[in-house]
């Protein structure tokens, strides 16, 4: 499986992690307590930049980051996220998100608590709970069985109503699977390189 063609997109990793899930979703809260949930936590970019948001718009974030197969310390070293985003200052703070233990809450900021978890999206037991899903899993052409009815079915039990699912999918498959399970779904424009992407809200 080629993980390296996920995490560095040709049209980069941080623009479109920025319109796909800052932007798209994020921006959607104002002045309120979140539970973020993330599909799929990977090099742990979204949850970094979540931070450093988080701070800038006063908000408090408990933010949980599942992975099945969490990225290896090769793999963390040859990224350049840190000098990409001007944050060198944070630095202490990304290598946190990566040296802290799975299944803990880990306190990065007073305004962040970050907890990963290792296990299956299909093992995802959280009911009602989440404000906005972070959907980042690997695209339906390299793993098809995470864009199904039943993940989505998960994804909306977890869910409180009125929260929100964004992900830069835009297939009519994963729309219909998303559809299925009661959420209702729309079109926007995507990331550079991507015409559309999708966001979910639940009633």
């Amino acid at each position: 499986m080629d993980w390296q063609e996920q995490y560095h997109s040709k049209h980069g990793a941080i623009q479109e992690a920025y319109h796909v899930f800052i932007h798209s979703g994020l921006d959607l809260f104002k002045n309120q307590d979140l539970h973020i949930l993330e599909i799929g936590f990977g090099t742990g970019l979204n949850a970094f930049i979540t931070l450093m948001e988080s701070e800038r718009r006063n908000l408090k974030i408990n933010y949980t980051g599942v992975e099945a197969f969490p990225v290896s310390v090769d793999e963390l070293n040859q990224l350049n996220y840190i000098e990409e985003l001007d944050s060198v200052s944070r630095k202490k703070d990304f290598d946190l998100m990566h040296s802290s233990q799975w299944q803990e809450d880990i306190v990065i900021s007073s305004e962040f608590i970050l907890r990963k978890e290792q296990k299956d999206f299909k093992d995802i037991d959280i009911l009602e709970t989440v404000n906005l899903i972070y959907f980042d899993a690997f695209g339906a052409r390299v793993q098809p069985e995470l864009w199904t009815v039943e993940i989505f079915e998960i994804m909306h039990r977890a869910m409180k109503p009125g929260g929100y699912l964004v992900t830069y999918a835009a297939k009519g498959s994963v729309r219909r699977a998303m559809l299925e399970v009661g959420f209702l779904v729309e079109r926007l424009p995507g990331p550079p390189g991507k015409r559309e992407m999708l966001r979910a809200r639940k009633k």
